[in-house]
């Protein structure tokens, strides 16, 4: 009843606004021969109190009376040709206010009730917040409220990083990385993904400060894919051929055969005019090198969904590869498929309990990577 009642008041308070100027309008305006009208009757009053009064003779005052009478009748004649044009003027206003005061009301109620939904409960903004229904924009919404209380929890800029990162949210993101660093300290994940940011935010160019990131996160953990493809990238932005192709081949040779970043490195190398290296074992031989390099962008990404499948066949028949869990994990992360990661993550802690020196480093890598833990023990 109060939402129906808040609408009528608007309905009525939006009509007057329109209908004010209407009546104004409509009101007919005064003819420019009115004023002159009323002092001719006067001068015909004050003619007959001087005649009755004996201040003027009958002979004078006839005279006197047909011109006023002369310039009356005049003045008559010009105010009634201007009269008719007020008539149409007022039956257009009436039609107008007729308008706003029944059709407009009538069109939006009925709009509403087509496309509204006006039975709906109301949903208070805490009420959607309280229970989010796994809208995400709900969640971050939620999520940005308890920041802006608790501005100092870290674990919070930590969680919301990685998701503004993939609702497009770039410069969020890159705040709440820097956050997370500077309240819970430097870790590759974080340092990757806080130069991964800026790097998209500044189009695709690996800045100074990105590299700076990016080499710290190598201090932390010399192994880590992303920096060293990131740096390699700086390092072939800047020109620097000879360098950038030395640290693509030495990512092409540690990475594993099934990493789903390697068709892109090996592209980078085809680029700078080097030959992919085949040292590691089971990395794909020269032929499919060459034949991933010719794919589109479709294909390649199918065929690196076509080894993460390989991998998790070969995990299912031989489940005891801690190695296997891990590239599995990070492969799922890297394709942006984060529930299947977390689905790799609950089967690799069948065979790696968590209580165990396995389950705990596929736990830390989970969180090193943005992939929530709580509750996947349960």
């Amino acid at each position: 009843m109060l939402f129906w009642i808040l609408v009528a008041t608007l309905t009525a308070a939006v009509a007057a606004v329109l209908i004010l100027p209407l009546l104004r309008a409509g009101e007919a305006p005064s003819s420019p021969h009115s004023h002159d009208i009323e002092v001719y009757r006067d001068q015909l009053e004050e003619l007959k109190r001087d005649q009755d009064s004996g201040l003027i003779r009958g002979d004078d005052a006839e005279l006197a009376r047909a011109e006023v009478a002369r310039r009356l009748l005049a003045a008559g004649e010009s105010d009634s040709e201007a009269t008719p044009a007020a008539a149409p003027r007022r039956s257009v206003s009436r039609l107008a206010q007729a308008f706003v005061l029944l059709c407009l009301p009538a069109v939006g109620l009925c709009l509403y009730l087509l496309t509204g939904s006006p039975g709906l409960p109301a949903q208070p903004l805490a009420a959607r917040l309280a229970d989010p229904n796994g809208d995400i924009n709900i969640l971050i919404a939620k999520a940005e409220n308890h920041l802006a209380i608790n501005p100092n929890d870290g674990a919070g800029w930590d969680l919301l990083a990685p998701i503004y990162m993939r609702n497009g949210r770039v410069e969020d993101a890159v705040d709440a990385y820097d956050r997370a660093i500077r309240l819970l300290g430097p870790t590759p994940a974080r340092l990757g993904g806080y130069a991964e940011a800026m790097v998209v935010q500044s189009d695709g160019v690996v800045t100074s400060k990105a590299q700076d990131a990016l080499k710290q996160a190598l201090t932390l953990d010399p192994n880590d894919p992303r920096s060293e493809f990131y740096l390699a990238l700086g390092l072939k932005q800047e020109g620097k051929k000879a360098e950038a192709l030395t640290a693509f081949n030495r990512l092409v040779a540690t990475s594993p055969a099934d990493a789903p970043w390697l068709p892109l490195v090996k592209q980078h190398v085809a680029e700078l005019g080097g030959a992919t290296s085949a040292a590691a074992p089971g990395n794909p031989s020269a032929d499919d090198v060459a034949a991933a390099q010719s794919m589109s962008a479709g294909d390649r990404q199918e065929m690196i969904r076509g080894m993460v499948g390989s991998l998790e066949s070969r995990l299912k028949e031989n489940p005891d590869n801690l190695e296997g869990w891990a590239r599995l994990i990070r492969s799922h992360v890297v394709l942006d498929q984060r529930d299947k990661a977390l689905a790799a993550l609950r089967e690799g802690l069948k065979t790696f309990p968590a209580d165990g020196d396995g389950g705990k480093q596929l736990l830390a890598l989970a969180r090193e990577l943005g992939i929530a833990t709580d509750g996947v023990t349960q």
